[in-house]
């Protein structure tokens, strides 16, 4: 008697087939935690990079405008000891200077000014006459000038006012914007090493997530489950306790920034003025959070697919 043989299942059924077992396998797996502390970790950790973007972006800032404001400014200094000549002096320089096509605006600086300005240093001498006090000449430009127009300018003066000098405005600074450049790279250094900090506390809060639930990851690999279906379900818990922590951190931070912001606003200084933040600004400190979560989510995952390869 001949047995008629049995149908072959077509090979997509095969292979769809063991799919709801092994759904019902990775359920198995009760929703793991990463750990309580991990969530506020992330937090106090987001809030510094938060506080460091926040202060290298207004030290830019600041230097930016300081920079574009003293661009196009020059000083012209007279040393003259003969208080008779002093004024005729100051006038060959206003005329001078009022000539080029170079100049916008001239400012001869009164003597009075100069003479307050240096009491706090000369004492009762900046008035007394015993000491010389300089012609001093504020220049605006009409646009930025190169080293060899500051010469020109210079060479000009030189020919008519004997003892002339001129400095441009922007180098008297030179010293800040490198004090400001180094703040900035500390403050991008800082960043890097809390993103390190952020990796290694994820690193460790899932190894050791993983480790508390390794039996049942491995009852649920006999079952059917996949790796991917177990990681999944590990990078869901790391999504929604790096997010709250972000949420936190952020706005730690932000208050922080804020507070920060009232105290130099209460200086009314016009250089530190020029540090405000901007739109760009802001959405660069947006990004810091959705930055922090992704760096977690890509730690994880890595860090569960190694454990998970070493436990087969």
């Amino acid at each position: 008697m001949n047995v008629p043989p049995l149908p072959e299942a077509p090979e997509d059924e095969a292979a769809a087939a063991p799919a709801p077992a092994t759904r019902r396998a990775a359920r198995l797996l009760p929703q793991p935690r990463m750990g309580g502390l991990m969530p506020w970790v992330i937090a106090i950790l987001i809030a510094l990079v938060v506080i460091a973007a926040s202060g290298g972006l207004v030290l830019r800032n600041l230097a930016d405008n300081a920079r574009a404001d003293l661009a196009a400014a020059v000083t012209v200094q007279v040393i003259e000891p003969n208080p008779d000549l002093r004024a005729a002096r100051g006038a060959e320089v206003v005329a001078v200077l009022q000539a080029m096509t170079l100049v916008r605006a001239v400012r001869l600086v009164p003597e009075g000014e100069l003479a307050a300005l240096l009491e706090p240093w000369l004492g009762t001498a900046a008035t007394s006459g015993d000491v010389p006090i300089p012609v001093l000449v504020d220049v605006e430009l009409v646009r930025r000038a190169s080293p060899a127009e500051i010469a020109k300018l210079a060479a000009a003066l030189e020919g008519t006012v004997p003892g002339a000098r001129v400095d441009a405005q922007s180098d008297w600074l030179r010293p800040v914007y490198r004090a400001l450049a180094a703040l900035q790279w500390l403050a991008l250094g800082l960043i890097g090493l809390v993103a390190l900090a952020t990796a290694a506390a994820v690193w460790l809060a899932s190894r050791n997530a993983l480790g508390q639930a390794r039996e049942t990851v491995e009852i649920l690999h006999l079952l059917g489950g996949t790796d991917r279906q177990i990681t999944r379900i590990f990078l869901g818990t790391v999504l929604r306790e790096a997010s709250f922590g972000a949420a936190v951190g952020t706005g730690l931070g932000l208050a922080a920034v804020w507070l920060l912001g009232q105290q130099f606003a209460a200086l009314d200084s016009g250089m530190a003025g020029g540090g405000g933040l901007g739109m760009a600004d802001w959405l660069v400190i947006a990004a810091v959070p959705v930055i922090g979560v992704l760096l977690a989510l890509a730690t994880a995952r890595m860090t569960i697919a190694l454990a998970l390869k070493d436990m087969l």
